[in-house]
């Protein structure tokens, strides 16, 4: 899969391509509804099969304050493209200057210059360009210019087995309800945090029950407060480790923590968390289910006989899964 960033000159020379355009956070069902139109379309036709996203959310800059949480990063998204058959994935970066640019000029310069688009298949509530003017309409109307010459294809996606049309707003409203399962139909595919491995206060370790405190970016979309089933990847290595994932603020032993924490432990796992040398590198984190929200215990004793069920309980999720 070609990584196009120039829009200069087309990368084919001579030939057209089948275009969708987009944000595509987390690359659920839906957007692969659209992109498996592109993919089948452009085979069709002898055409490349393109999807134009941004280097970072769009909303992020334009309105900061009220930017959804992300559900993959860029870095995920990427690799999740790679998967879909397309041909290319066209990067624009979005700043300033590009959230000024007009939609006219936009579709000229991306879409006609620098992809020579053919045909272009979006949502049919898509919008972009400046001020988000740009839409489905108007990009029908630059398509009959005789300098562009593209169609466009609104697609209308229906709902899914559980009534709602799969969305990102809609993953990230289930995740930070803690609902895993249905999360994850939308996806495709488990619910997946990155994020690093750093020091914590080494109270698992000490009671029997080691973890990785795990770090993500504030821009992540996390799951709500509770403990999950969940596979652990490694970097550089294929084989998912099953997990018991705490998401909180650990009431039994703080009255008022400012951030929630999400602490992984590997379940059959060293007894010691520095035997899987685990500190600094990236985990990728695949959630699966949620077993159970956040509780206070008594003491200690209380704590470790749950957490002795919630392995137990995590360890039949992942086996069923």
């Amino acid at each position: 899969m070609l990584i196009v960033d120039d829009f200069s000159v087309c990368p084919w020379p001579g030939e057209r391509s089948i275009v969708t355009i987009g944000a595509y956070d987390g690359l659920h069902v839906g957007h692969r509804t659209i992109i498996d139109k592109v993919v089948e379309r452009a085979k069709r036709e002898g055409s490349k099969s393109v999807l134009v996203t941004f280097d970072r959310h769009p909303a992020s800059l334009v309105r900061p304050e009220s930017a959804p949480k992300l559900l993959t990063d860029h870095e995920q998204k990427i690799e999740l493209l790679r998967g879909t058959g397309l041909d290319a994935v066209a990067v624009v970066r979005f700043d300033a200057e590009q959230a000024a640019e007009s939609p006219q000029d936009f579709v000229t310069r991306v879409l006609v210059t620098g992809l020579g688009v053919a045909h272009i298949i979006v949502g049919s509530d898509f919008h972009f360009g400046r001020g988000r003017a740009g839409n489905v309409e108007l990009l029908t109307t630059l398509g009959q210019r005789s300098d562009a010459e593209f169609t466009v294809e609104p697609v209308t996606l229906i709902p899914g087995h559980t009534g709602v049309t799969a969305s990102s707003t809609e993953i990230r409203r289930l995740l930070t309800a803690g609902n895993i399962a249905d999360a994850n139909v939308m996806l495709g595919r488990p619910f997946e945090l990155r994020g690093v491995v750093a020091h914590g206060d080494a109270r698992g370790r000490t009671i029997g029950f080691p973890t990785a405190n795990i770090e993500v970016p504030s821009t992540m979309c996390v799951p709500g407060d509770g403990v999950y089933a969940a596979w652990y990847v490694r970097p550089g290595t294929d084989r998912p480790l099953p997990a018991a994932v705490n998401i909180g603020r650990r009431p039994t032993f703080y009255e008022n923590a400012p951030v929630s924490l999400i602490e992984a432990h590997v379940i059959d796992g060293p007894s010691d968390p520095t035997h899987l040398d685990l500190y600094g590198e990236t985990a990728h984190v695949r959630f699966v289910a949620r077993l159970r929200g956040e509780q206070k215990f008594s003491g200690l004793d209380e704590l470790k006989a749950q957490l002795v069920h919630d392995i137990a309980a995590a360890r039949t999720a992942l086996n069923q899964g």
